[in-house]
């Protein structure tokens, strides 16, 4: 058999969950159209909830207070704004303000093929609150990673996903040249066109180093994110989301106030996310991360 891909891994993760730990999982339409994506598995411990699109996260943060460790499924991450108020203003908070956690792993999932409501990628915004964790894996290994640290805290964790991701069964190393110009921090799908742009800007004779970011909050800034930034003293952060008040900007910030360096960012432009026509909004591809690169370079 083949190396599994990321959804197969997700699937073989949610079903040990729910099979052989008390788990649950709450989500709507979870198997009326394929499973999510053959990410979640034909087994006991699934709730069908109603099509409201604003009741879900209240029953998963209670599941989550009475010990289940739900897995709230969000089939477009637009959804994450519907349930806000149970995941930010109780799940986030209880812990703290009252001992009680709530560890709810809420699977945010975007894609960039869908219509304006349907295409956001929105884990920016809860970024901004204390009190959860959030993710953006796209590896199988990194889904490992990302649900192992789940189990081992008791906070509510978003864990930013994409359609495009599925199928990977490949790992994406970090990229480190002799004489590189600029460090490429990439976040989400991009992360799939990170180096094709890196090729075609080498063509040009600019030299790219290569960090893929899977921890969005609590960002660590370890030496493998920074001495790559050392070498160059230039970076990019790039994000499938929104610019503007977006990831890409506050991790831009966070390196270059750690470092002392030039990091700028690129993602989403600001108006709506659509892929049809006049009002497309893609994620960066190496088309646009090149262009970027080569004006920051000149």
């Amino acid at each position: 058999m083949g190396q599994k891909n990321l959804a197969e891994t997700i699937r073989e993760i949610t079903r040990d969950h729910l099979e052989h730990h008390n788990g649950l999982l709450l989500g709507q339409a979870i198997s009326a159209v394929g499973w999510v994506n053959g990410t979640v598995p034909d087994c006991r411990g699934i709730v069908e909830l109603p099509m409201t699109d604003v009741a879900g996260a209240g029953f998963a943060v209670g599941a989550a207070l009475v010990g289940r460790r739900p897995i709230f499924v969000l089939r477009f991450q637009d959804f994450l704004i519907l349930n806000g108020s149970p995941l930010i203003f109780y799940a986030a908070k209880t812990k703290e303000l009252h001992g009680v956690p709530a560890p709810v792993f809420v699977r945010a999932i975007a894609a960039e093929g869908i219509g304006p409501v349907h295409s956001g990628v929105l884990h920016s915004v809860y970024m901004h609150f204390p009190g959860f964790r959030v993710c953006s894996p796209m590896t199988p290994q990194e889904y490992q990673q990302v649900w192992q640290d789940f189990l081992d805290h008791d906070d509510p964790m978003i864990c930013s996903e994409h359609r495009v991701s599925y199928s990977n069964t490949q790992e994406l190393p970090d990229v480190r040249e002799e004489g590189a110009h600029i460090t490429l921090y990439a976040i989400s799908s991009p992360r799939f066109e990170v180096g094709q742009a890196a090729r075609m800007l080498a063509a040009e004779g600019i030299i790219c180093n290569i960090v893929h970011l899977v921890w969005l909050k609590p960002l660590e800034l370890s030496r493998r994110v920074l001495e790559p930034l050392e070498q160059t003293r230039l970076g990019l952060v790039i994000d499938a989301g929104h610019e503007i008040c977006g990831a890409a900007r506050s991790i831009a910030y966070e390196l270059t106030q750690t470092s002392g360096q030039r990091v700028l960012a690129l993602g989403l432009y600001d108006r709506t996310k659509c892929l049809c026509p006049p009002f497309q909004n893609k994620a960066p591809d190496a088309r646009r991360i090149y262009d970027a690169v080569v004006s920051i370079i000149q």
